[in-house]
């Protein structure tokens, strides 16, 4: 990398001075009409060439005593100094690698603003990937490597209206356009908005600032509902799970409260029916349940039979090789799903993705799961039956081509041994103090300055933080193509009168699927 010292020299900010150490330094401000926190500055090194650093605080002061102030005039000039101080970053050495220098810089040292290529070949953001918005302050897109983002794991965490759903959907369109196959756990059917483009008015200068256009993917998105079209008219398709053959531990996994015994007499059955029958179904696994001799079997003919009624499993399940397609978004759109069966069919859905990769089955994708703190909790502040395949595919996913993406505005109830592993975490503001400590813990070296930071993200910016960035930056998020999907309901509104009108105005039959009783006495909450 070219680091000379003839660079065309701009407006110095100002000079050095007092104590200087490795980390950081103060300078008098020249220019405080230009100068602002979080900006990034560089000074001249004799053997380092251009040091990238960061204006950490701004101070101004002046001799003007209390009294003095108080008999001071509207329009009496008072003399006033402005102290800066920057912690150094460093700079790329000849193999790229980035370095410190060995000594301070010296007192007198001038210190000017930094030019774009400095700061992106710095602090490594890349010039093409995924395209997240533009650094705070600066007009430098912020890029990061697509196959890093994906292989190992990516966290969006932030309070409920910061912006995690926006932000994510701008992740999804990014990955769509680098043809990566998606499968997104959809609990409050925000995600088909990408079917649309983001036409708005209000949003066409906000596009040209960020360099985007207005796009949809009408082709590329396919939105499943577990539930029915009169719940989801606008699904494209029905998702159903594979109710052939089910085996103890599959069957264990949709119905936690069987007992260890009532587990060995259903394995027992199984067994029995896979001995004279190719293929079985959930009614003959209940059939063969009835002929034991033990009262026993009521209390396991009971669950399976309730596992029946959700209308979950079918002959006919939804393929694999058509949700996990290049350049393709499978939607599970969750609305009016209750809790429990989401949980179910996020486990069993992430256990066959899993599988599926293990076996080169299905393309490299990334997994997103919405409100993560619902099918990943930390232990003690919940359970859920999908916890287990989540944490298997945090933990060993990278080594078969299957990422994550956990979004959350709780971060203190998501399962800290999955956002540990995840590389890449985009933070909106967060103020909540436990979700605080959580993410204290899930990132190396948070300062107390970072975490004063994270409490006054505005509205609109993320804190990134990457294993592949040399420290965490503020981004301007850019602006969606597609509309958004994640506006809160207005409680005011124009609602139809009674069920049958509203059915009227999605045009089809009434079809009421009951589930919540059902689901709370399968899994033992209600």
């Amino acid at each position: 990398m070219r680091n000379t010292r003839g660079d065309g020299m701009r407006r110095p900010l100002g000079t050095i001075f007092g104590d200087t150490d490795l980390l950081k330094f103060r300078f008098a401000v020249t220019a405080p009409d230009i100068l602002r926190q979080g900006d990034y500055v560089k000074v001249w090194h004799p053997t380092q060439g251009w040091v990238l650093s960061q204006v950490r605080s701004i101070r101004r002061s002046s001799d003007l005593s209390f009294e003095e102030a108080k008999s001071v005039g509207t329009f009496t000039e008072v003399e006033e100094k402005v102290i800066a101080e920057s912690v150094v970053i460093g700079a790329r050495d000849v193999d790229g690698l980035l370095k410190s220098p060995r000594t301070p810089f010296s007192p007198g040292d001038r210190v000017f603003p930094a030019d774009r290529d400095l700061i992106r070949e710095t602090i490594g953001l890349g010039r093409e990937g995924i395209y997240i918005g533009l650094l705070e302050g600066h007009d430098i897109k912020v890029m990061l490597d697509p196959n890093s983002f994906v292989q190992k794991h990516c966290s969006i965490l932030a309070k409920t209206g910061s912006g995690k759903s926006y932000t994510s959907g701008v992740i999804v369109e990014e990955l769509l356009d680098k043809g990566v196959p998606l499968v997104i756990i959809d609990p409050h059917g925000e995600y088909v908005s990408l079917k649309f483009e983001n036409d708005g008015e209000e949003n066409r200068a906000q596009m040209e600032h960020y360099g985007v256009m207005p796009e949809s993917y009408p082709d590329q998105v396919m939105v499943y509902t577990p539930a029915n079209l009169a719940v989801v008219p606008y699904a494209d398709a029905i998702f159903r799970l594979d109710g052939i053959n089910l085996d103890a531990r599959r069957l264990s996994l949709m119905a936690p409260t069987l007992t260890d015994t009532q587990l060995g007499l259903l394995y027992q059955s199984i067994k029995t029916l896979k001995e004279r029958m190719d293929f079985y179904r959930i009614d003959d696994i209940i059939e063969e349940v009835t002929k034991l001799k033990t009262n026993t079997k009521w209390a396991i003919v009971h669950t399976l039979e309730l596992l029946k009624e959700t209308g979950i499993l079918s002959d006919s399940p939804t393929p694999l090789d058509d949700l996990v397609k290049p350049g393709k978004a499978s939607i599970i759109d969750m609305k009016g799903v209750d809790p429990k069966l989401q949980e179910i069919i996020v486990s069993q859905l992430a256990s066959a993705l899993f599988e599926a990769r293990k076996i080169g089955k299905i393309p490299p994708l990334m997994l997103v799961i919405e409100e993560a703190h619902n099918f990943c909790p930390e232990k003690g502040i919940g359970k859920a039956t999908s916890s287990e395949i989540l944490r298997t595919i945090a933990s060993e996913g990278r080594k078969f081509g299957l990422g994550l993406l956990v979004i959350s505005q709780r971060p203190a109830r998501v399962d800290k041994n999955i956002l540990s592993q995840c590389n890449t975490q985009i933070i909106l503001k967060v103020t909540n103090p436990n979700d605080l400590r959580a993410l204290s813990k899930g990132l190396e070296g948070m300062s107390t300055d970072l975490e004063e930071e994270i409490k006054r993200i505005p509205a609109g910016m993320a804190l990134l933080v990457s294993n592949d960035i040399e420290k965490p930056v503020l981004v301007d998020v850019r602006v969606r193509k597609t509309r958004h999907g994640g506006e809160s309901s207005q409680i005011v509104s124009t609602y139809p009168a009674s069920w049958e009108d509203y059915l009227d105005t999605l045009d089809v039959e009434e079809e009421v699927v009951e589930e919540r009783g059902i689901l709370s006495r399968l899994l033992g909450r209600g």
